[in-house]
Formats: structure tokens, sequence, C-alpha cells
């Protein structure tokens, strides 16, 4: 089992707090995540910044638009050297095949793909306005849905 087991949120709104606190971590014994807040302020070049000091980095972007979109997102994220990547699971079948495929053009790419079914924010209103009468718990432990989106991102 790997020793990185951890995966440290960089959920910082500045670059320099978030490498600070990287500076603390042994990129040996964790991962970090780079979420949106933190990506869109720094770019690109955080998570170069990141890998320069060892670490693999997790992009947190939850991509979720039409498929050839989130596909070239998918793409340029492998090509930046991310540890793994996500989308949103409400884009749907073709949108997840897509973006999969897209990411096995990516020469030499090992950078992981998984789809985020219910955001953690979610309640039983938030799933009945999406037509869903269910706890967003139920839906998460729902085997069909989680069969499916191993098949389409696997």
């Amino acid at each position: 089992m790997s020793k990185k087991q951890i995966i440290v949120a960089l959920d910082y709104p500045e670059q320099a707090a978030a490498l600070a606190m990287a500076e603390r971590l042994d990129p040996n014994l964790c991962r970090v995540k780079v979420g949106k807040e933190l990506f869109t302020r720094a770019g690109p070049g955080m998570v170069e910044k990141l890998h320069g000091m060892g670490f693999d980095v997790f992009l947190d972007l939850k991509y979720h638009d039409i498929p050839n979109t989130t596909a070239k997102a998918v793409r340029a994220a492998a090509e930046l050297g991310v540890w793994m990547v996500d989308l949103h699971a409400s884009g749907g079948r073709s949108m997840m095949e897509t973006a999969r495929n897209e990411l096995e053009k990516v020469n030499g790419a090992e950078t992981l793909l998984i789809a985020v079914t219910v955001l953690t924010s979610m309640e039983r209103s938030d799933m009945v306005e999406l037509g869903l009468d269910m706890e967003p718990l139920d839906q998460v432990k729902d085997w069909h849905c989680w069969r499916k989106v191993q098949e389409w991102t696997a």
C-alpha cells in the first residue's frame, strides 16, 4: 500500500498561503489537491510549483460541460502532469466517455480520471429539485450509478 494515502486540500485563496502550507508537508507522505479558487487565481503555474516541490497534484475542478470541451480540459490537465483530475458525473455518459478517450490519447498519460456523483454540500431537498427523491448518501451508495461511472471513466 502506498505511503501517500492522504490528500491535503490546499484550499487557500492565495498562492503564497498554499505554498507555505505545502512547504510544511512531506511529498513522500502525501499528495495535494488544488481546487477551483486557487487554480483560478494562480493558474497552471501553481501546479508546476507543486510538482517542483515533489508533489503529486489532484486538480479538483469538477469539469462539467459539453463533451468536447470537457475532454480538452481533461487533456490539458493531463498534459500539466497532474496525478488525478475529476469531472462531474451529471454531465452524462457521452461527456465522461469522451473525456476518458481524450485522456488515453495523451502520450504516456498516467493521470487518473474520477467522477463526482454528488456534492458534499447537497441535501435531500437539493436532490428532490434534481428529480431524485432520495438522500444524497443513497445516491452515492447506488451500485448501479457507480458501476456506470466506473465504466465511463475507467
